[in-house]
């Protein structure tokens, strides 16, 4: 006897769904569809669909993309989301995409090791996920929190809160909020520290560094940050001591790495002098983390040379003799 016709109700359905998942499907997902066990062994046997995991198919033989990977490993687990940096890299942060597919599951879940996916056993999942998100992941405050906390490096940990908040996929007040519920996190401490600090405009980790590492141990003046340009082309400076008319530009991690961007750079600084009458000084890596406190002095000096009557202050990292008289 032939084989039924799907109904075109059920056909629509699996469609939909297939539409949504980025071509993966579950064999579970089909017979709720109203489609018999017999529909998926016949998709099998032609080779237009492949199983990728048990029970989980992918509708064609090609290589798989991204968020392919992503459904997979979501749908392959019980009650399972998106988490750490494939949370992120769901909600639209550029990372790489190379690596593992991380979700979350319920702590008491006994769920097996699967390849490329890496499992993160978790105490109140259900408030964390947002479950109607294609494909389901954790909320991103806490995914930012989880990526930072398992950083290796404080720097890294420093770059994650930054990033996030740079690409607008939070706010610190909303990373605060998640933090206060997150007593046992690994590095809560700094994070808390970091998170009020960016809240008050640092949006990079050179930003970040050279306000606990240059400006503050050393008593220079409080600056605007991130204030946006008033003359020539549009943008954000970094770092403004506006009284002094100058200009502090840290040359980090963000958009300071092509021809492109440092033509913009350099014709802002132009343009600041000429029709604004402010001097820009450009600092990088080395003067920011390797010379710290010679940094300061420095900056010292030429705020003093604008107009500045205060005197930068020694910190327990100062060598014994600057020329700025720290």
């Amino acid at each position: 006897m032939p084989a039924r016709a799907p109904s075109t109700t059920s056909a629509s359905l699996l469609d939909e769904l297939l539409g949504q998942q980025n071509g993966v499907i579950t064999r579970k997902q089909v017979l709720a569809c109203g489609l018999p066990a017999a529909f998926v062994r016949r998709k099998l046997r032609r080779g237009t669909w492949v199983a990728v995991e048990p029970g989980v198919y992918i509708t064609h033989t090609g290589a798989l993309t991204w968020r392919q990977r992503a459904w997979i490993a979501v749908l392959a687990l019980p009650r399972a989301a998106l988490s750490h940096e494939s949370a992120l890299c769901a909600a639209g942060l550029e990372l790489s995409m190379s690596g593992p597919i991380h979700v979350a599951v319920d702590r008491e879940a006994r769920v097996a090791d699967r390849r490329g996916i890496v499992v993160h056993r978790c105490a109140g999942l259900e408030e964390r996920v947002q479950w109607n998100m294609r494909p389901p992941r954790v909320r991103v405050e806490h995914a930012v929190l989880d990526v930072a906390a398992a950083a290796r490096r404080e720097i890294d940990t420093i770059a994650t809160l930054a990033d996030a908040v740079q690409a607008r996929l939070t706010t610190p007040p909303r990373l605060q909020l998640a933090l206060s519920g997150r007593r046992r996190l690994a590095r809560r401490s700094l994070i808390g520290e970091v998170l009020a600090d960016v809240a008050t405009g640092t949006c990079s980790v050179l930003e970040h560094a050279y306000l606990t590492r240059v400006e503050r141990p050393h008593g220079l003046p409080r600056p605007r940050r991130q204030a946006p340009t008033t003359v020539g082309r549009p943008g954000f400076r970094d770092v403004e001591y506006h009284e002094f008319g100058q200009i502090i530009e840290l040359d980090g991690r963000f958009g300071h790495d092509d021809p492109q961007s440092r033509d913009r750079d350099l014709e802002r600084d132009l343009d600041a002098a000429v029709f604004g009458k402010q001097h820009t000084l450009r600092l990088g890596w080395g003067q920011i983390y390797v010379r710290p406190c010679t940094t300061a002095d420095k900056v010292a000096a030429v705020l003093r040379h604008r107009g500045w009557t205060g005197k930068p202050t020694r910190c327990p990292r100062c060598p014994p003799h600057l020329c700025g008289g720290l």
